[in-house]
């Protein structure tokens, strides 16, 4: 039988597919413990660059939690210890919760993003969707909160008007709607998702990683604080980064002698 979420690297290019099309990837406890594996395995992998996530099939990228395990109880959390065991979840869905991965992540939305699958989609930083996908927290209709980070991610990208509809109204929109409101960066006809979401993963592996990753790091890490604290930890992140290898020097050597960079560790 085949696993319920996989992934490979490919070149630099670290691919993430949740597959369990026979149920619109669906998340039920195994397939979360596979993406949490993946997620770290990514983190981890000095080699692997970006991540590109997808699902399985033409038909969904996610549509959330498997509501037929949670009707049994929330994806394996036992009711004596739920709050215990919630305080240290790293999300239901597999690391959506965890805030250390400074690499960049791109979600390919391959049909429907719905619910916990919609929150997944928003813990990456580029968000690709096929010319039919459909968005939504349909598990309002339900009485399913959001506990995947949603609460916490969607209003930083559509802004607090737009998030606060969509989590109170659970309608679904169409992807011109996405990309209007900014939930999505582009939107890509339906045969060309993945070949579009790789050159782009492809395009970001050229350039050198480790500003990438100190902007990344400062930015989420700034996030609510108040300006000078954020400039405090801006200004951290530079200066680790002015002073790791050749980072600084070799960029401005290269722009000065008008020649590419040579970068030691993909400039890290």
């Amino acid at each position: 039988m085949p696993a319920k979420a996989v992934y490979e690297k490919r070149n630099h290019v670290f691919y993430i597919t949740i597959n369990r099309p026979e149920v619109l990837n669906c998340v039920d406890s195994e397939t979360a413990d596979l993406l949490t594996d993946a997620w770290r395995t990514f983190r981890d992998d000095d080699d692997a660059l970006v991540a590109v996530i997808t699902g399985a099939g033409d038909k969904a990228f996610c549509t959330g939690a498997d509501l037929k395990q949670a009707s049994q109880g929330w994806l394996g959390i036992k009711e004596d210890r739920f709050r215990v065991q919630l305080q240290n979840l790293e999300g239901f869905l597999g690391y959506t919760l965890g805030v250390d991965i400074y690499k960049p992540m791109i979600a390919a939305i391959n049909g429907y993003c719905l619910a916990g699958g919609l929150e997944i989609a928003c813990m990456c930083d580029i968000r690709l969707a096929a010319d039919h996908a459909q968005l939504g927290i349909l598990n309002r209709r339900w009485n399913i909160g959001l506990g995947d980070g949603g609460t916490q991610r969607l209003w930083r990208i559509v802004g607090l008007g737009r998030a606060l509809e969509l989590i109170i109204t659970g309608r679904l929109i169409d992807v011109e709607e996405a990309l209007r409101i900014g939930l999505v960066n582009e939107v890509v006809p339906r045969g060309q998702l993945m070949a579009r979401a790789s050159q782009l993963a492809e395009q970001i592996c050229q350039l050198p990683q480790g500003a990438i990753r100190s902007d990344k790091e400062a930015l989420i890490r700034g996030i609510g604080r108040p300006l000078a604290e954020g400039f405090a930890i801006e200004a951290e992140a530079f200066r680790t980064l002015a002073f790791r290898a050749d980072s600084l020097t070799e960029g401005a050597r290269a722009f000065l002698e008008k020649r590419k960079p040579r970068w030691q560790q993909h400039g890290l």
